[in-house]
């Protein structure tokens, strides 16, 4: 398993080489909880999941190599979605990629990472993890092949932006380092703008969270959400049974 690096010479480093253009300041974002309470229904669409890696992109398998029981062997997301990535990454500053942590996730995934961390005890707060409903009106992002987590990579390193994947603390934000001169502000800024380019929508929560296609996505742009709940045409190969606990 490819752990991003936090050394801060290397983050500044990579944000050296960030050009000017791609250093503007992320608005001010919504919480998904007052988000969701506006998407329209999802409409549902036969599009395919296609498998991240057949498009050139570095997958992480971060929950495999972390030990959850139902984590799968491989990533996917839908192929319109999986296009957009691959436009965004294109169109980044030489020597920068991007390194996907999750994308599909099954039902049986979502419901052991909902109940190994506890939701929030706010009514109006917002839950680490989305609930693993299977009201197909309502699916957690990740099952509809619409969601994926994902960071920079700098010279074929994945980079950890101000913190670990799923390290759900305050500065995991995605404006959380807007206030502070440093290589992690201008290297999310490049991550969120390359993203938005391509019409994803970012999970104001966790920086390393865009989606396209979902009831986020369908609150932001005023569409009707696209995805539905899907699975990938064949099997999927499961990750390790070890008990361990790292990773949303």
């Amino acid at each position: 398993m490819v752990f991003p690096v936090v050394d801060d010479a290397v983050l500044s480093a990579a944000a050296s080489h960030c050009p000017a253009g791609h250093r503007a300041a992320i608005p001010a974002l919504t919480p998904e909880s007052v988000l969701l309470r506006r998407a329209k229904p999802v409409v549902g669409d036969a599009e395919p999941l296609v498998r991240i890696a057949d498009a050139g992109i570095q997958v992480l398998h971060s929950y495999v190599g972390a030990g959850w029981r139902h984590a799968v062997g491989e990533q996917w997301l839908r192929g319109e979605v999986l296009g957009r990535l691959g436009r965004a990454a294109a169109g980044l500053p030489r020597g920068f990629g991007f390194a996907v942590f999750d994308g599909w996730r099954p039902l049986a995934l979502q419901r052991e990472l909902f109940e190994a961390f506890a939701p929030s005890a706010d009514p109006d707060g917002e839950d680490p993890v989305a609930p693993p409903s299977d009201d197909p009106a309502e699916p957690p992002p990740h099952l509809t092949g619409g969601a994926v987590d994902l960071t920079l990579t700098w010279q074929g390193t994945p980079l950890a932006l101000g913190t670990a994947f799923d390290e759900f603390t305050s500065l995991a934000a995605v404006t959380a380092f807007e206030g502070v001169d440093g290589p992690v502000r201008t290297l999310r800024r490049l991550l969120y703008h390359s993203l938005r380019s391509q019409g994803f929508v970012v999970l104001a929560e966790e920086w390393w969270h865009f989606e396209f296609g979902t009831r986020l996505w369908s609150a932001l742009s005023g569409a009707a959400a696209r995805y539905g709940p899907v699975a990938p045409w064949r099997p999927v190969r499961r990750g390790r049974s070890a008990g361990g606990r790292r990773c949303r």
